[in-house]
């Protein structure tokens, strides 16, 4: 009998455990949810007014990653991608002893890679990430010291400012170059017929007892430099020029990445971290040692490394614009939206976003009677104050971009959009939810924008779902919420939420995200406008509970 009392008391308390542990999450995704009441879920769509905005020339220097190459995006046209960067000393000052001689110079940058399979023997086979065009098509690619000087300050500012350069500025690199190029090696693969390679960096080293020695590295841009060059730059640089990098970046004024079609290719191109810590230049040499002992010198191994980690910009050229994206661009209907968003990084085109319908004939007091225009919709207002008196809780907004496949076919796809508060030039309440990834592309998870695609081998995508959820909630169950605009742009790094200044700033925006600058590619949605297909066309989704 005591074991059948005592296993009546843990049943119980089991159930109490467990609907406490029930209506506990389901007050997590419902927020404001009372577990007591009996709710019925209802689902709300609103349309949405979307139409395109071009960006234009737009600051891009010290990005986080920087794009260098050509892509031919058939849905939106050609971008060649320069590069300019500082040079700055790892050890400044150092010491170079007598009788230098240089024995190589190599420009390294890694590439993003992914380790795939390791051989018997060592090595290694990668997968290029962030590569976009033919697998190993080529370009020209050209390396020049600069004469451009990247002040750090604005003097127009009163040097207040930090110095602002943008994204049209190639030909003011391009006429400040110095020389002739200095990947001059005989390889084409160094310079007339350079292109992306997977395979991994070999280097074998033999030691005075002949001990040969080999070293293993990631796939990267690895690039000969001429010797000469920097024997007479570096190492017979005049006094003091060494002694800090202030004074090397003014003396040394950097490199200019040109990048040019090859014969017979339509080029390819990568994203790339300059400013990796594994991003520099080696300048290997030998020298004498003094002996201590009165005899003769004996020569040394020495190194000078130049890391990338100075001001850089990234310098983008658009060309044989597909005429969609160009009419796109000139006459946007920001009345009724427009039927095509065009979302392109760099100095592309981002989309606006309206939510609920612009008719404003009445308003509420706070008593909930009816007045007169109050300069709120009136869908926000009559979702605010209900006609039966029972407000809302929402358990779940979202916003669905569907994808134009067939203008998309022949395109590579961004991994992930971005939606923010355009008025404020700011992140929305949304993006900052609590949810980790050890994959930082997959970052704000629950925010979401990651590209849902096909469920097959290689599969085309279908759409991109941004959940709006606190934002929604805070516009209807608080009136002084402002419903803002909202701005839409592809992303490279959705942990980035700064800005980036436009150049020539219109009526609708100044500036646009940092991270969508970053981003070489575009895609083409379904807007909110009449004409789209209904399964197409996008609405705001909310899923809400409303006591009886």
């Amino acid at each position: 009998m005591y074991n059948i009392s005592f296993f009546k008391k843990m049943l119980v308390l089991a159930s109490i455990i467990l609907l406490y542990s029930c209506d506990k999450d389901y007050n997590a995704i419902g927020g404001d949810l009372i577990g007591d009441n009996h709710f019925d879920l209802s689902k709300y769509t609103s349309n949405v007014i979307a139409y395109n905005q071009k960006i234009g020339p737009i600051q891009s220097n010290n990005l986080a990653v920087n794009a260098l190459g050509i892509y031919k995006n058939p849905a939106f046209g050609t971008t060649n991608a320069n590069f300019a960067t500082q040079l700055v000393l790892a050890s400044p000052n150092p010491e170079i002893g007598a009788n230098p001689v240089i024995d190589s110079v190599y420009l390294t940058v890694p590439y993003y890679s992914t380790l795939k399979s390791t051989n018997a023997d060592g090595s290694h086979e990668y997968e290029l990430d962030s590569i976009y065009g033919e697998s190993k098509a080529k370009i020209k690619l050209s390396v020049f010291e600069s004469g451009y000087f990247m002040r750090d300050l604005d003097p127009i500012g009163g040097f207040q400012e930090p110095q602002k350069y943008f994204t049209d500025q190639n030909a003011d690199l391009d006429n400040a170059k110095v020389g002739s190029r200095l990947n001059n090696d005989v390889n084409l693969a160094q310079n007339d017929g350079f292109f992306f390679d997977s395979e991994e960096i070999v280097e074998t080293t033999k030691d005075d007892a002949g001990k040969v020695t080999t070293t293993r590295s990631v796939p990267a841009m690895r690039l000969k430099l001429d010797a000469n060059f920097f024997k007479n730059k570096i190492i017979n640089a005049p006094a003091g020029k060494l002694i800090t990098n202030d004074v090397f970046k003014e003396y040394f004024r950097g490199l200019y990445f040109k990048v040019e079609k090859a014969d017979g290719s339509d080029g390819s191109m990568a994203m790339l971290n300059f400013k990796s810590t594994n991003a520099k230049i080696t300048i290997k040499y030998k020298e004498d040692l003094a002996s201590t002992t009165g005899g003769s010198p004996t020569r040394v191994e020495k190194s000078i490394v130049l890391n990338l980690s100075g001001n850089t910009v990234s310098l983008l050229e658009q060309s044989n614009t597909n005429t969609a994206y160009t009419n796109a661009m000139i006459s946007p209907d920001t009345s009724l939206g427009d039927e095509k968003l065009y979302l392109k990084g760099g100095e592309g085109s981002l989309a606006i976003l309206d939510l609920f319908d612009k008719k404003d004939l009445k308003g509420y007091d706070s008593n909930g009677n009816l007045t007169g225009p109050n300069g709120i919709s009136d869908e926000l207002d009559d979702l605010r104050n209900p006609a039966d008196g029972k407000k809302w809780l929402i358990n779940e907004a979202n916003l669905v971009f569907h994808i134009d496949a067939s203008a998309m076919a022949n395109s590579h796809e961004p991994n992930r959009i971005y939606l923010y508060d355009l008025t404020n030039n700011r992140p929305l309440v949304d993006y900052y939810d609590a949810s980790t990834n050890s994959n930082p592309k997959k970052a704000k998870g629950i925010f979401d924008g990651n590209i849902n695609k096909e469920v097959v081998a290689n599969g085309r995508g279908l759409n991109y779902k941004i959940r709006i959820t606190n934002q929604i909630r805070n516009l209807i169950m608080n009136a002084d919420s402002t419903n803002v605009k909202l701005g839409l742009v592809v992303t490279e790094d959705i942990s980035t939420s700064a800005s980036s200044k436009m150049k020539t700033p219109n009526a609708f925006i100044s500036q646009a995200p940092k991270a969508s600058v970053m981003n070489p590619l575009g895609t083409i949605l379904y807007g909110g406008k009449s004409t789209v297909p209904e399964d197409k066309r996008l609405k705001l989704e909310i899923f809400y509970t409303k006591p009886n």
